[in-house]
């Protein structure tokens, strides 16, 4: 169900996108505006990695550093079939993890100080399988997709409001007045299709998770810790352009967006459907 929620909003932002181009210019508006949306996602693709880490504050550790970690990881990916990802630490108080990487080959883990200090052995491992998923799931290469499509459509949106859009006789007939509202709704529209994929991406990585361990307690209860304690301490060292890699949505110390303008579902949502899936188990 959840693959087939993802390809259904990927189909939607496609569908919009061409719905958008074909107003702005026919088919080579939608082209070009196509083919810059990728040039510059294609850019992020290749090198977001290594922007979230370095502006984080994420420094590589060995084994001898961190051999906790190493063994969670180690055996996850064991169990996964999957490389062994590169770990980082992050310098913040505020717990918290995040996975980066196109593909498993160069996959990074990143987790901060004070998520060490908190989790239990159960629950590192159950933040650790829900990050490993990413990796396993192509996460980024699927939010690579939809963000080009969406930058397509928020760029088109705006050329067709500064140079009209369709014919003369469709400008005539009030052309002018969807213009301007193209402007406003489509950027909307895509960013809430791209949220929404997001949040099913981490539906999708909790259940993955957890199946990946063999129970989603350790999981269960890392997400009421990181809920509870992310409440009351502000993160210092991620920045807000990476949030949304991480498992839970970091507090930055002032207002936020609402909720629904959140890459992360409700936690409260999360560990219901966790909660769920431990209970199907059983029957």
């Amino acid at each position: 169900m959840r693959v087939l929620r993802t390809a259904f909003l990927l189909t939607a932002l496609t569908l919009f996108l061409v719905i958008v181009g074909q107003y702005v210019g026919g088919r080579n508006g939608m082209t070009v505006g196509l083919g810059i949306a990728i040039v510059t996602n294609a850019f992020a693709y290749f090198f977001s990695d290594k922007i979230a880490l370095y502006s984080s504050g994420a420094r590589p550790v060995s084994r001898e550093e961190l051999p906790r970690l190493y063994e969670v990881m180690e055996g996850l990916a064991a169990k996964a079939n999957l490389p062994v990802p590169k770990l980082y630490v992050i310098p913040d108080e505020a717990p918290n993890a995040f996975a980066t990487g196109r593909n498993p080959r160069r996959a990074s883990v990143a987790v901060t100080e004070g998520l060490l200090r908190l989790m239990n052995d159960d629950e590192l491992e159950g933040v650790i399988a829900h990050e490993l998923s990413h990796v396993r799931n192509y996460d980024i290469l699927i939010s690579s997709i939809a963000a080009t499509l969406a930058g397509a459509i928020i760029w088109l949106s705006r050329m067709g409001f500064w140079f009209g859009g369709g014919d003369r006789e469709d400008r005539d007939r009030g052309g002018g007045i969807l213009g301007i509202l193209l402007v406003i709704i489509a950027p909307l529209a895509a960013m809430l299709l791209q949220l929404g994929l997001s949040r099913q991406r981490e539906f999708s990585a909790d259940e993955t998770g957890a199946r990946m361990v063999g129970h989603p307690h350790g999981l269960m209860s890392a997400l009421q810790k990181l809920g509870a304690y992310n409440k009351r301490i502000p993160t210092t060292a991620i920045p807000p352009a990476t949030s949304a890699l991480c498992i839970v949505k970091p507090f930055f110390g002032s207002g936020t967006f609402t909720s629904l303008f959140s890459t992360h579902p409700p936690l409260e949502d999360r560990i219901a459907a966790l909660r769920e899936m431990s209970i199907a188990s059983r029957r």
